[in-house]
């Protein structure tokens, strides 16, 4: 099969798209025909070395993906080929197969096609465990979403809509924020304003945002705090733009703040039940037309690098997909 292969860690032009041995599955797993793959930031910090697991070398790229089941191995139930069906794990997405415990696997329903598989299961279940779960949202609270033309950033836009909450974006051109307000922002604001805080306090008459949801980090992390209002929840998801960010810690005793950690893949591991059960409710709704991934453009597997590199500049607004 044809595979991108990164054999050390390092920019995506070090990796090549490569002929590898077809995998077959083991006991409780199944073969899956790749159609699509989505790019993620993730997917190009965990080749470059920066992600907080490194995995063995060498290793395939590409952290989420759909496509058919071709083969199962022994012991497989619920599954069989023919079956459409998401995938996500540490990496293998950027190639024509692979190969995943059948349980891990998700049906794809009838309403979704393979590009849309391959880019709604990571960010929505992300967004969605990072605001029920762990920022416990109530209707009618206010949340602030960074990044808001990332993957992750527009899924926290649509659930927190679908929940009954009130939506302020940020991102950086024009362009990014219109793609935040047509994913239902009800305000969206430029990321590098001057008067970014003051705005944030008219849009709230003062008060300030119940929840921050935060894939960036850097600088925009402790101005985002500083915007809370009592008893706020600030939800770290990633550090996009880079640096990790340092709070002084008095701003959570002064406004009564959580500053709450959001790792969706120990999650799925720690608490599978609830995992699966948030999987469900993310398919629900967007069966109900309040969920949908954000495509802006589809290109073939053998332009992985560029891909990558436009994915990790931060100058894409919503997501890229590897048709495969």
């Amino acid at each position: 099969m044809k595979a991108v292969i990164a054999h050390e860690f390092g920019p995506p032009e070090s990796m090549n798209l490569e002929e590898t041995p077809t995998p077959e599955p083991g006991p409780g797993e199944v073969r899956i025909a790749i159609r699509a793959a989505g790019v993620n930031f993730v997917d190009v910090l965990t080749a470059a070395g920066g992600y907080q697991v490194k995995p063995a070398l060498p290793f395939i790229p590409g952290t989420e993906f759909a496509g058919v089941i071709d083969a199962i191995g022994e012991g497989v139930t619920g599954r069989k080929v023919g079956d459409r069906v998401s995938g996500s794990g540490f990496g293998g997405g950027y190639a024509e197969y692979a190969i995943r415990a059948a349980a891990s696997t998700s049906p794809i329903p009838d309403t979704m096609n393979f590009v849309d598989g391959a880019t709604f299961r990571v960010s929505s279940s992300t967004s969605y465990y990072a605001l029920v779960q762990r920022a416990q949202l109530q209707p009618g609270e206010t949340v602030l979403v960074l990044g808001a033309a990332g993957a992750v950033g527009l899924a926290a836009i649509q659930i927190a809509k679908a929940l009954g909450a009130r939506v302020i974006a940020t991102a950086s051109n024009e362009a990014k924020r219109q793609l935040a307000r047509e994913s239902g922002a009800d305000q969206a604001i430029d990321n590098a304003a001057a008067d970014w805080r003051d705005q944030i306090k008219a849009l709230t008459g003062g008060k300030g945002v119940d929840v921050v949801v935060d894939p960036v980090g850097g600088d925009a992390t402790e101005r985002a705090f500083r915007s809370l209002a009592w008893k706020g929840r600030h939800l770290v998801i990633g550090f996009a733009a880079g640096a990790i960010p340092r709070l002084p810690t008095n701003l959570a005793l002064l406004k009564g703040a959580q500053l709450v950690g959001v790792d969706i893949r120990q999650f799925g591991i720690f608490e599978p039940e609830t995992s699966a059960a948030n999987q469900q409710a993310v398919l629900k709704l967007h069966a109900e037309g309040k969920l949908w991934p954000v495509i802006t453009e589809r290109l073939p597997l053998t332009d992985f690098r560029d891909a990558m590199q436009r994915t990790a500049s931060g100058a894409v607004a919503g997501r890229i997909v590897l048709e495969i």
